[in-house]
């Protein structure tokens, strides 16, 4: 198989689908490996790094779109990359469809096989693919918290840990699965008073006994939540639903509860957020300002770190990746149901139950295709 890699295009993004390691290893294995020139080199991979690794060097986007059977990316698609897809190639990369309708659309419009990352299980339950950037994403929330929480960024200027004689910043985590118990770990560590919220009584009881106290654990109930919110210096939003959009647990009446210049950091903004009032920025201008609430909303915070976070996703892609070159989608999905749920669209068919049900399209079932 021919598979491809190119620079990815969305703004201050410079994680790349493929490590010049990746691509040896798909080379090894007997398949083509064609990068864009310069793709690797805001995560600190040279095209000469490639080329040692048995990879060729294309001029452009358009070439490795144009020649590859597979394309594999860290971002979803943007626009330009989405109208050079076609029918029969696979794209493999996070997708995040729930909350974009028209990159859906667009999808489905090109023909491609596109498989999320973010929707590929494994035997336990977890999410493989989204976990190492949601480790990443959840151990950056406190320091873009704590930089979001200075003055001269319209934060409250509380120092997350304090100093002696003055308490440290409350922080309120929703949600305590991957992103939320990295979140909480690294601010209890920044020395700030921390408290995360969940619905699952197990989780809790785990969080409880793993950390032993380094950090509160509550129910997530509304009015929990809601005096949680109130009293918070920084709110920091963990909350995920595997491909379904991110329910939106801090409502605006929350916020005109919370203290002038309080900071909420919406991990969850690439699923939609789970505050009423977030919406989407960038690196290049990543907080805005709601009732007097600082937020910070950036859709691709592993970017901020490119090189960690993309020798962080290259370990977990590379045996899926192999398994689909090596088989093709349809008998690598039919071997791999944990693969198989990844699939989300795949020629001009909505695969994936929860996008379908967010958008109000129709459902055409995995199984169905397969068999």
């Amino acid at each position: 198989m021919k598979i491809g890699t190119v620079r990815e295009i969305k703004s201050q993004e410079y994680r790349v689908g493929l490590t010049p390691a990746a691509a040896h290893e798909a080379v090894a294995h007997g398949h083509a490996v064609l990068v864009e020139a310069g793709a690797g080199v805001g995560a600190g991979f040279s095209d000469a790094d490639y080329e040692a690794a048995g990879a060729k060097i294309a001029p452009s986007a358009k070439a490795v779109f144009e020649a590859a059977d597979m394309i594999v990316k860290v971002k979803e698609p943007q626009t330009s990359e989405r109208a050079m897809l076609r029918k029969g190639q696979i794209l493999f990369t996070y997708l995040h469809l729930a909350a974009d309708e028209a990159q859906a659309r667009e999808l489905m419009q090109s023909g491609a096989t596109c498989i999320a990352y973010e929707t590929v299980t494994a035997k336990d339950g977890t999410l493989p693919l989204l976990a190492p950037m949601s480790e990443v994403a959840g151990r950056l929330a406190p320091q873009v918290g704590a930089w979001t929480l200075q003055k001269a960024n319209g934060g409250r200027g509380v120092l997350l840990g304090g100093v002696p004689g003055v308490a440290p910043a409350k922080v309120v985590v929703i949600g305590g699965g991957v992103v939320g118990t990295q979140a909480a770990r690294v601010a209890a560590g920044m020395g700030a008073d921390v408290t995360v919220l969940d619905r699952s009584l197990p989780r809790l009881r785990y969080l409880d006994d793993t950390f032993a106290g380094v950090f509160r654990t509550a129910y997530s109930s509304k009015a929990e939540t809601a005096a949680l919110v109130a009293a918070a210096d920084l709110v920091i939003g963990a909350v995920l639903i595997p491909g379904a959009a991110a329910p939106k647990l801090v409502t605006r009446d929350m916020l005109k509860t919370m203290k002038p210049g309080a900071a909420i950091v919406d991990v969850a903004i690439d699923q939609g957020g789970c505050v009423e009032t977030s919406h989407a920025t960038t690196h290049d201008d990543p907080i805005y300002e709601v009732e007097g609430v600082m937020h910070y909303c950036v859709a691709n915070m592993p970017g901020a770190v490119a090189r960690t976070a993309t020798l962080a996703l290259s370990n977990a892609t590379q045996p899926f990746m192999l398994a689909l070159a090596n088989k093709g989608w349809q008998k690598a999905c039919t071997d791999d149901s944990h693969l198989a749920n990844g699939l989300n669209v795949h020629e001009g068919q909505i695969t994936y139950a929860a996008v379908a049900e967010a958008l109000g399209l129709p459902l055409t079932t995995t199984e169905s295709l397969l068999a």
